[in-house]
C-alpha cells in the first residue's frame, strides 16, 4: 500500500480561509497544537478565525520535539475533551506531533505549515526524538493528513533560516533516490526520480532568489517554498520508502545523538549529510563526478548561509568520541546508510568525516 498525498490540499495566498468550510464538514472540536513562541501571532489569529466560526476549540503547545512523553500528555488533553480532530500548526515536529497522535486515536489531522523548512506537512511519516531532541525512529503511518493548508501568507512570515534549511532539505530527495533507485524498474518510482530532479533543478536555479525575496509576488518564492513543502512529499509518496532517505538521512539521525548548543534545523544537518554522502560516493563508489556535485552545492549552501561541516552545526567531531558515536549509529543495523548500492562500515564513515571536517575545499 502507497499513501501518496493528503486527501485535500489549499495552497496560496487565502488558503487559510478557503480551507475552513471543508475543515467544518469533518471536525466540531478540534485540539489546535502548536509551539513556538514565534509563530503565536498566527496562532493566535487562527484561534479567532475558529471562534468566530463557532468552533469549540482546544488548544496544546508541545514542550519539546516530537517525543513520546510530550505526545502522552497532550494525547491526554484529546482525550479529556473528546476532541474530534487535530490542527497541527507550526514547523516539522509539530506536524509530525499532530499527525502521530491524530493516527493513535483514529481521528483526522489538518496540518498547517508555518515554514517551508520540511515536507512534514504532506506525508504519512512521524520522526520520534527524545527529551533532548536525538532522533529515535520513524513510524509510518495509516494516512497522510486529511487536510493539507499550504498558506502562503503564513509561510512568508518564517525565518530566512527556515527556508534555507527546507531547500537542503529538499535537495536530499534527488542525491538519496538517484542513488538507492537507480536500477528499480518500477515506473512509479523511476517517475519519482525524474520529479526530484526536476525539484532539484528548480531549487539550483531559483533558490537564492527565493532565499533573498521572501514575498508572494516573487515567482521564484512561491515555486521554491512550494517545492519544498509539497513537491518533496509527493516524491516520497510515489517513489516510497527508498525515495526518501539514505545516507543523507542517516547521518542526519547520528548526528542529532550528539547534543548541540547551536540546536540546528533538520534541513541544515540533512545538507551537511548531503556533502558526506556525496564523498562516500566518490571514495567508495568511485563517482568521478562527486566532487563537482560537492562544489556545485557549496556555492548555494554558501549564498543561503547553510552549514556545510559537522563544526559549523555546532558539533565538535573529535572531542568525547563523537566520531566513533557518529559511526555507529549510522551503520546500526536499521540505518537508511543500508540503502546505498554498495557496502558502508564504520571506518569508512570516521575516515569521510575525518577528512571532510579537516579539508578546505576551493569552490571557486
Amino acid at each position: 500500500m502507497q499513501l501518496i498525498s493528503p486527501e485535500k490540499i489549499f495552497r496560496g495566498s487565502g488558503a487559510w480561509f478557503k480551507a475552513l468550510p471543508q475543515i467544518k464538514k469533518i471536525s466540531k472540536r478540534p485540539l489546535v497544537l502548536g509551539r513556538s513562541l514565534a509563530t503565536n501571532n498566527i496562532r493566535q489569529q487562527i484561534y479567532k478565525d475558529l471562534l468566530e466560526d463557532n468552533f469549540e476549540i482546544y488548544i496544546a503547545n508541545l514542550e519539546y520535539d516530537c517525543c513520546f512523553e510530550d505526545l502522552e500528555r497532550v494525547k491526554s488533553i484529546v482525550l479529556k475533551n473528546n476532541c474530534d480532530s487535530i490542527i497541527a500548526i507550526g514547523g516539522g515536529k509539530v506536524l509530525d506531533s499532530g499527525k502521530f497522535l491524530a493516527d493513535t486515536l483514529s481521528i483526522p489531522v489538518i496540518t498547517v505549515p508555518l515554514s517551508a523548512s520540511t515536507c512534514a506537512g504532506w506525508t504519512a511519516l512521524s520522526n520520534i526524538y527524545s527529551i533532548n531532541g536525538q532522533f529515535i525512529k520513524d513510524i509510518e503511518l495509516k494516512s497522510c493528513p486529511k487536510i493539507l493548508v499550504f498558506d502562503h501568507e503564513f509561510i512568508k512570515t518564517a525565518p530566512k533560516r527556515t527556508l534555507s534549511s527546507g531547500i537542503a532539505d529538499a535537495l536530499a530527495k534527488w542525491y538519496e533516490s538517484s542513488l538507492t533507485c537507480s536500477k528499480v524498474e518500477d515506473g512509479l518510482v523511476q517517475q519519482a526520480i525524474q520529479i526530484s530532479r526536476v525539484l532539484r533543478d528548480q531549487l539550483l536555479i531559483s533558490g537564492e532568489s527565493a532565499y533573498q525575496s521572501q514575498y508572494v509576488q516573487n515567482l521564484s518564492w512561491c515555486n521554491v517554498v512550494e517545492g519544498c513543502s509539497l513537491t518533496a512529499g509527493l516524491i516520497g509518496g510515489i517513489g516510497g520508502e527508498k525515495c526518501r532517505t539514505a545516507a543523507a538521512h542517516a547521518f542526519h539521525n547520528a548526528i542529532t545523538q550528539i547534543i548541540s548548543t547551536h540546536k540546528p534545523l533538520h534541513g541544515e544537518i540533512v545538507g551537511v549529510g548531503i556533502l558526506l554522502q556525496l564523498r562516500l560516493e566518490e571514495t567508495i563508489n568511485n563517482n568521478k563526478l562527486a566532487d563537482q556535485s560537492i562544489k556545485q552545492l557549496l556555492l548555494l549552501m554558501k549564498k543561503l548561509n547553510l552549514p556545510t561541516t559537522i563544526a559549523e552545526l555546532g558539533i565538535n567531531v573529535f572531542e568525547n568520541n563523537n566520531l566513533q558515536k557518529i559511526a555507529e549509529f549510522t551503520c546500526r543495523e536499521k540505518s537508511e546508510i543500508h540503502f546505498l548500492p554498495f557496502e558502508i562500515s564504520q571506518q569508512d564513515i570516521i575516515a569521510t568525516i575525518s577528512n571532510f571536517e579537516k579539508q578546505e575545499i576551493k569552490i571557486s
